[in-house]
Protein backbone atom coordinates (compact mmCIF):
# COMPACT_ATOMS: atom_id res chain seq x y z
CA UNK A 1 0.00 0.00 0.00
CA UNK A 2 1.49 3.13 -0.58
CA UNK A 3 1.57 6.16 0.83
CA UNK A 4 -1.25 9.04 0.02
CA UNK A 5 0.36 12.36 1.19
CA UNK A 6 -3.19 13.71 1.21
CA UNK A 7 -5.72 11.59 2.97
CA UNK A 8 -3.66 8.68 4.26
CA UNK A 9 -3.55 7.44 7.60
CA UNK A 10 -3.16 4.13 8.26
CA UNK A 11 -1.40 1.48 10.57
CA UNK A 12 0.29 -1.58 9.60
CA UNK A 13 1.28 -4.29 12.14
CA UNK A 14 4.62 -5.76 11.32
CA UNK A 15 5.61 -7.60 14.45
CA UNK A 16 2.60 -8.49 17.42
CA UNK A 17 4.67 -10.96 19.88
CA UNK A 18 6.16 -10.11 23.19
CA UNK A 19 9.03 -11.36 25.12
CA UNK A 20 10.80 -13.43 22.33
CA UNK A 21 10.53 -13.86 18.65
CA UNK A 22 8.36 -17.62 18.16
CA UNK A 23 8.63 -18.57 14.51
CA UNK A 24 7.02 -22.00 13.15
CA UNK A 25 4.30 -24.00 11.67
CA UNK A 26 2.20 -23.11 15.28
CA UNK A 27 1.95 -19.28 14.67
CA UNK A 28 2.09 -18.91 10.96
CA UNK A 29 -2.11 -16.51 11.24
CA UNK A 30 -1.05 -14.36 13.77
CA UNK A 31 3.09 -14.13 13.10
CA UNK A 32 5.89 -14.60 15.37
CA UNK A 33 7.78 -11.52 14.98
CA UNK A 34 8.33 -9.10 18.09
CA UNK A 35 6.26 -5.74 18.40
CA UNK A 36 6.94 -3.14 15.70
CA UNK A 37 3.99 -1.11 14.50
CA UNK A 38 3.98 1.52 11.44
CA UNK A 39 1.56 4.65 10.79
CA UNK A 40 1.75 6.35 7.78
CA UNK A 41 0.33 9.89 8.55
CA UNK A 42 -0.14 12.22 6.19
CA UNK A 43 2.57 11.58 3.60
CA UNK A 44 5.40 10.44 6.86
CA UNK A 45 6.07 7.42 8.23
CA UNK A 46 5.98 6.36 12.08
CA UNK A 47 7.52 3.65 13.33
CA UNK A 48 6.61 2.62 16.86
CA UNK A 49 9.23 -0.14 18.14
CA UNK A 50 11.87 -1.99 16.48
CA UNK A 51 11.36 -5.77 17.33
CA UNK A 52 12.00 -8.21 14.78
CA UNK A 53 9.08 -7.02 13.06
CA UNK A 54 11.03 -4.17 11.99
CA UNK A 55 13.46 -6.20 9.72
CA UNK A 56 10.90 -7.13 7.73
CA UNK A 57 9.04 -3.65 7.41
CA UNK A 58 12.90 -2.56 6.26
CA UNK A 59 12.94 -5.11 3.90
CA UNK A 60 9.15 -3.52 2.55
CA UNK A 61 10.86 0.15 1.90
CA UNK A 62 14.22 -0.46 1.21
CA UNK A 63 13.77 0.17 -2.17
CA UNK A 64 11.90 3.56 -1.26
CA UNK A 65 15.01 5.98 -1.97
CA UNK A 66 15.75 8.40 -0.54
CA UNK A 67 13.61 7.72 3.25
CA UNK A 68 12.70 9.63 6.03
CA UNK A 69 10.83 8.17 8.90
CA UNK A 70 10.40 8.61 12.58
CA UNK A 71 11.30 6.24 14.94
CA UNK A 72 9.54 5.94 18.62
CA UNK A 73 11.15 3.38 21.07
CA UNK A 74 8.41 2.39 24.40
CA UNK A 75 11.17 1.13 25.93
CA UNK A 76 14.65 -0.89 25.17
CA UNK A 77 14.13 -4.53 26.80
CA UNK A 78 15.17 -7.12 24.15
CA UNK A 79 11.91 -7.59 22.46
CA UNK A 80 11.52 -4.01 21.24
CA UNK A 81 15.52 -3.52 19.52
CA UNK A 82 16.32 -6.51 18.52
CA UNK A 83 15.49 -5.84 14.61
CA UNK A 84 17.42 -2.90 14.90
CA UNK A 85 20.03 -3.99 13.44
CA UNK A 86 18.62 -5.26 10.94
CA UNK A 87 17.24 -2.48 9.48
CA UNK A 88 18.45 -2.11 6.09
CA UNK A 89 17.23 1.51 5.53
CA UNK A 90 20.06 2.78 8.48
CA UNK A 91 22.83 1.48 5.97
CA UNK A 92 21.43 3.52 2.82
CA UNK A 93 23.47 6.75 2.59
CA UNK A 94 20.82 9.17 1.78
CA UNK A 95 18.26 7.96 4.29
CA UNK A 96 17.05 10.33 7.52
CA UNK A 97 15.67 8.36 10.67
CA UNK A 98 14.24 10.75 13.37
CA UNK A 99 15.12 8.53 17.14
CA UNK A 100 12.36 9.14 20.07
CA UNK A 101 12.72 7.82 23.05
CA UNK A 102 12.83 7.90 27.17
CA UNK A 103 16.53 8.57 28.44
CA UNK A 104 17.41 5.53 30.83
CA UNK A 105 18.76 7.06 33.99
CA UNK A 106 22.67 7.10 33.60
CA UNK A 107 22.97 7.79 30.14
CA UNK A 108 24.10 11.25 28.67
CA UNK A 109 22.13 10.79 25.70
CA UNK A 110 20.13 9.29 23.64
CA UNK A 111 23.01 9.29 20.96
CA UNK A 112 24.78 7.67 23.45
CA UNK A 113 22.19 5.21 24.73
CA UNK A 114 21.48 4.36 20.85
CA UNK A 115 24.79 3.41 20.21
CA UNK A 116 26.36 1.70 23.52
CA UNK A 117 23.02 -0.11 23.84
CA UNK A 118 20.76 -0.56 21.49
CA UNK A 119 23.81 -1.33 18.91
CA UNK A 120 25.98 -2.06 21.53
CA UNK A 121 29.22 -3.30 21.10
CA UNK A 122 27.80 -7.73 20.99
CA UNK A 123 25.53 -6.59 18.01
CA UNK A 124 25.80 -8.55 14.85
CA UNK A 125 26.36 -5.30 12.54
CA UNK A 126 29.18 -2.76 13.04
CA UNK A 127 28.61 0.38 13.83
CA UNK A 128 30.55 1.98 10.91
CA UNK A 129 28.03 0.12 8.29
CA UNK A 130 25.24 3.04 9.46
CA UNK A 131 25.44 4.97 6.83
CA UNK A 132 21.90 6.59 7.34
CA UNK A 133 21.75 9.86 8.93
CA UNK A 134 20.69 9.40 12.46
CA UNK A 135 18.96 12.44 14.70
CA UNK A 136 17.68 11.72 18.59
CA UNK A 137 14.71 13.20 20.50
CA UNK A 138 14.95 12.50 24.27
CA UNK A 139 11.41 12.63 25.55
CA UNK A 140 9.96 12.82 29.36
CA UNK A 141 6.57 11.33 30.62
CA UNK A 142 3.75 13.81 29.31
CA UNK A 143 5.87 15.47 26.20
CA UNK A 144 3.80 16.86 23.77
CA UNK A 145 4.94 17.73 20.37
CA UNK A 146 4.21 17.84 16.50
CA UNK A 147 5.61 16.62 13.47
CA UNK A 148 3.86 18.84 10.75
CA UNK A 149 0.50 19.22 11.40
CA UNK A 150 0.58 15.62 13.69
CA UNK A 151 0.29 15.81 17.14
CA UNK A 152 1.89 13.62 19.30
CA UNK A 153 1.02 13.19 23.21
CA UNK A 154 3.18 10.74 25.57
CA UNK A 155 2.50 9.47 29.15
CA UNK A 156 3.89 7.13 31.64
CA UNK A 157 3.47 3.34 31.50
CA UNK A 158 3.07 0.75 34.27
CA UNK A 159 6.28 -1.68 33.23
CA UNK A 160 9.28 -2.67 34.82
CA UNK A 161 11.96 0.39 34.14
CA UNK A 162 9.72 2.13 32.66
CA UNK A 163 7.77 2.67 29.32
CA UNK A 164 5.87 5.06 27.42
CA UNK A 165 2.87 5.12 25.38
CA UNK A 166 2.29 7.62 22.49
CA UNK A 167 -0.69 8.69 20.96
CA UNK A 168 -1.02 10.03 17.54
CA UNK A 169 -3.32 12.64 16.10
CA UNK A 170 -4.29 13.89 12.74
CA UNK A 171 -6.47 15.21 11.29
CA UNK A 172 -9.52 15.06 14.17
CA UNK A 173 -8.23 11.18 14.40
CA UNK A 174 -5.84 9.46 16.83
CA UNK A 175 -4.39 6.16 17.42
CA UNK A 176 -3.06 5.01 20.67
CA UNK A 177 0.22 2.74 20.82
CA UNK A 178 -0.09 1.23 24.07
CA UNK A 179 1.78 -1.58 24.39
CA UNK A 180 4.14 -2.85 27.84
CA UNK A 181 2.09 -1.16 30.48
CA UNK A 182 -0.07 -3.55 33.73
CA UNK A 183 -3.15 -2.58 34.71
CA UNK A 184 -3.36 -1.25 38.33
CA UNK A 185 -5.43 -3.49 40.95
CA UNK A 186 -7.38 -0.78 42.40
CA UNK A 187 -8.56 1.66 39.55
CA UNK A 188 -7.96 2.23 35.60
CA UNK A 189 -4.61 3.87 34.77
CA UNK A 190 -5.13 7.81 34.32
CA UNK A 191 -2.42 8.25 31.62
CA UNK A 192 -3.79 5.66 29.71
CA UNK A 193 -7.35 6.64 29.70
CA UNK A 194 -6.20 10.04 29.14
CA UNK A 195 -4.33 9.15 25.94
CA UNK A 196 -7.30 6.67 24.58
CA UNK A 197 -9.92 9.09 25.28
CA UNK A 198 -12.63 9.01 21.80
CA UNK A 199 -9.20 7.22 20.31
CA UNK A 200 -10.28 5.90 16.64
CA UNK A 201 -7.62 2.89 17.16
CA UNK A 202 -6.52 1.71 20.96
CA UNK A 203 -3.36 -0.70 20.41
CA UNK A 204 -3.47 -2.25 23.67
CA UNK A 205 -0.80 -4.97 25.66
CA UNK A 206 -3.24 -7.64 26.46
CA UNK A 207 -0.51 -10.23 26.88
CA UNK A 208 -2.80 -12.76 29.16
CA UNK A 209 -5.98 -13.60 29.60
CA UNK A 210 -7.28 -12.69 33.20
CA UNK A 211 -7.11 -16.04 34.39
CA UNK A 212 -3.24 -16.41 33.24
CA UNK A 213 -2.36 -13.02 34.94
CA UNK A 214 -4.19 -14.26 38.34
CA UNK A 215 -3.30 -18.32 37.90
CA UNK A 216 -2.11 -18.85 41.77
CA UNK A 217 0.39 -21.25 40.47
CA UNK A 218 2.07 -19.24 38.29
CA UNK A 219 0.47 -15.73 38.53
CA UNK A 220 1.90 -12.91 36.14
CA UNK A 221 1.44 -9.86 38.68
CA UNK A 222 4.21 -7.35 38.41
CA UNK A 223 5.72 -8.86 35.54
CA UNK A 224 4.34 -5.53 33.93
CA UNK A 225 1.66 -6.45 30.95
CA UNK A 226 -1.86 -6.55 31.02
CA UNK A 227 -4.94 -9.03 29.72
CA UNK A 228 -7.35 -8.64 26.80
CA UNK A 229 -10.11 -8.30 29.15
CA UNK A 230 -8.94 -5.26 30.50
CA UNK A 231 -8.06 -3.23 27.23
CA UNK A 232 -11.95 -3.59 26.10
CA UNK A 233 -12.67 -2.39 29.79
CA UNK A 234 -10.14 0.75 29.09
CA UNK A 235 -12.22 1.21 25.44
CA UNK A 236 -15.55 1.16 26.84
CA UNK A 237 -14.91 3.65 29.48
CA UNK A 238 -12.54 5.76 27.09
CA UNK A 239 -14.75 5.84 23.85
CA UNK A 240 -12.47 3.78 21.67
CA UNK A 241 -13.79 2.66 18.22
CA UNK A 242 -11.34 -0.09 17.72
CA UNK A 243 -9.76 -1.86 20.41
CA UNK A 244 -6.19 -3.59 18.89
CA UNK A 245 -5.47 -6.91 21.12
CA UNK A 246 -1.27 -7.17 21.16
CA UNK A 247 1.97 -8.40 21.85
CA UNK A 248 0.34 -11.66 21.94
CA UNK A 249 1.90 -13.97 24.64
CA UNK A 250 4.93 -16.59 22.52
CA UNK A 251 3.26 -19.49 23.90
CA UNK A 252 -0.38 -18.57 22.65
CA UNK A 253 -0.68 -20.99 19.12
CA UNK A 254 -2.97 -20.06 16.14
CA UNK A 255 -5.33 -22.36 17.64
CA UNK A 256 -5.24 -20.75 20.96
CA UNK A 257 -5.47 -17.49 19.32
CA UNK A 258 -8.58 -18.02 17.05
CA UNK A 259 -10.40 -19.24 20.19
CA UNK A 260 -9.21 -16.22 21.94
CA UNK A 261 -10.73 -13.77 18.63
CA UNK A 262 -14.27 -15.60 19.12
CA UNK A 263 -14.13 -15.02 23.40
CA UNK A 264 -12.98 -11.41 22.09
CA UNK A 265 -15.28 -10.97 19.47
CA UNK A 266 -18.30 -11.71 21.88
CA UNK A 267 -17.48 -8.87 23.74
CA UNK A 268 -16.99 -6.05 21.56
CA UNK A 269 -17.79 -6.99 17.56
CA UNK A 270 -15.46 -4.22 16.33
CA UNK A 271 -12.27 -5.28 18.54
CA UNK A 272 -9.31 -6.97 16.52
CA UNK A 273 -6.53 -9.00 16.86
CA UNK A 274 -3.40 -7.87 15.96
CA UNK A 275 -1.74 -10.40 13.25
CA UNK A 276 1.11 -9.73 11.16
CA UNK A 277 0.42 -7.60 8.10
CA UNK A 278 -2.82 -6.37 9.44
CA UNK A 279 -3.70 -2.90 7.98
CA UNK A 280 -6.38 -0.44 9.26
CA UNK A 281 -7.09 2.59 7.63
CA UNK A 282 -7.60 5.24 10.13
CA UNK A 283 -8.60 7.83 7.24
Amino acid sequence: MEINPDSEFVVQFWGVRGSIPCPGNETVRYGGNTSCVEMRVGGKRLIFDGGTGLRVLGRSIEQQQPLEAYMFFTHYHWDHIQGVPFFSPAFIPGNLLHIHGLLPPGIESMQQHFWDNVLHIDSLIPEPQIKADLKFYELTYGDIFNIDDITIETAALNHPNGAIGYRVTWQGHSVFYCTDTEHLPDRMDENVLYLAREADVLIYDSMYTDDEYQNPKSPKVGWGHSTWQQALKIAEVANVKQPVIFHHEPNHNDEFMDKLQSEVLAVCPTAVLAREGLILKVV
